[in-house]
């Protein structure tokens, strides 16, 4: 004999605590105040809002290490505490040394070409021999621009939610419409993500 799911009794086990740890580099500052975090580095600032997570920051060591807890919380909430902390982390390396992400064109008859106005919006023609110009901007704190090589760009930023976003938009613009896409290739593609500054080997 079983109730109805609607009366049925549910228990939920809570875990009593989670913890989690963030070193913060020495040439990095990281701000918390109510769950809004802002951190700063040699290449700018980045601020980022997690209110809408049950969580609790803290920082300790003079500012050296953050604490992120999370309380009576259900196993499957538990996953937003390395979350938060891989967020954070983006962001500290993103102050740091930047994020890039390259681009190249792929083609087999109609080359693509690429301009640019300025480092913030791209202007790609002939796609398919289309007569259209496919406009993109960049998103805030994002800027474009060749990378020297022939057929391939740079997508540079601070944010790399930012950065990857504003080159989904540059490949989307170029996705190949009502055809099959495992015989036409033409398009173009993210080949490589990396850091604007070189990261010294630990």
């Amino acid at each position: 004999f079983f109730l109805p799911s609607a009366e049925r009794e549910t228990s939920v086990m809570k875990v009593i605590l989670s913890t989690r740890y963030i070193d913060v580099p020495e040439d990095v500052t990281v701000d918390v105040k109510q769950r809004h975090v802002v951190v700063t580095g040699k290449r700018g600032k980045l601020e980022r809002t997690f209110k809408h997570l049950q969580l609790e920051l803290t920082t300790l060591d003079e500012g050296r290490r953050i604490r992120v807890d999370s309380w009576l919380t259900t196993k499957k909430n538990l996953a937003s505490v390395r979350t938060i902390c891989s967020h954070i982390l983006n962001m500290v390396k993103g102050v740091q040394y930047g994020f890039r992400y390259k681009l190249k064109t792929v083609y087999a008859h109609f080359p693509i070409n690429m301009s640019f106005d300025g480092d913030k919006t791209i202007n790609i023609r002939n796609f398919l021999g289309e007569k259209v110009i496919r406009v993109r901007h960049m998103l805030e704190g994002v800027t474009v621009k060749a990378s020297g090589n022939k057929d391939e760009i740079y997508v540079e930023g601070n944010d790399i939610e930012k950065v990857s976003l504003s080159a989904a938009l540059i490949h989307q613009s170029t996705m190949v419409k009502k055809k099959d896409i495992r015989k036409f290739l033409d398009g173009i593609y993210v080949s490589e993500t990396t850091t604007v500054d070189p990261i010294p080997d630990e």
